[in-house]
């Protein structure tokens, strides 16, 4: 069975909701980010740089959230979850997640994650103080150009939907107005109406 660590309002929550999506046997960890569980020897034997998700499979361990979600979708979901069949629509979803992985996660990670860049005290307020804008303008591009609606992809739900459904979460503490992006409000809502989302929330907050 899967094995798979995660924390509270962490982007774990993404993998999860697609395990539940798949109907995937596993069992579900919970890192106290509170306590420092990330940073003891345990956890850190599973996985050396400290984060969630961390997903323990019979083969090993995988962690970071693109690779997981594709593994998931590869090995138990039906082929349009990743279109791992359709070259071009597949490197759409990977740019899409990467994108999300690369731009719009660091950007909010800057508010809570800062001494990850910085140890200046001034230099970490100012970098927090930026959050605003920077996630304002990655979520735009997306309400904008990326979200084809109703899912990512169009009609298709895909492996880009627990993903951004989880980012999304996080809007309103990184001081962006949501009242501004109709079209990811309206995302967040259907992805809130299915019953693997429900399932995955009620594990972690």
């Amino acid at each position: 069975m899967l094995k798979i660590f995660v924390a509270n309002g962490s982007i774990s929550l993404a993998s999860l909701i697609l395990l539940e999506e798949v109907g995937a046997k596993y069992e579900a960890m919970l890192v106290d980010f509170s306590r420092d569980e990330q940073r003891q020897d345990a956890y850190l034997e599973i996985n050396p740089k400290g984060r969630v998700p961390s997903l323990v499979t019979e083969q090993g361990v995988l962690t970071e959230t693109c690779a997981i979600l594709v593994y998931i979708a590869q090995r138990f979901g039906p082929e349009y979850l990743a279109s791992m069949g359709d070259p071009f629509l597949f490197g759409r979803i990977q740019e899409f997640n990467s994108y999300l992985a690369s731009t719009v996660h660091v950007a909010h990670a800057h508010r809570l994650r800062g001494a990850r860049w910085v140890s200046d005290q001034a230099a970490l307020v100012a970098m927090q103080k930026k959050v605003p804008d920077a996630m304002t303008q990655a979520v735009t591009l997306i309400e904008d150009e990326l979200l084809h609606g109703p899912w990512v992809m169009g009609d298709i739900y895909t492996i880009c939907d627990p993903y951004l459904f989880t980012i999304s979460r996080w809007l309103e503490d990184d001081g962006v107005d949501t009242g501004q992006l109709p079209r990811i409000l309206e995302h967040r809502r259907c992805m809130m109406n299915r019953s693997a989302t429900q399932a995955a929330l009620s594990q972690v907050s």
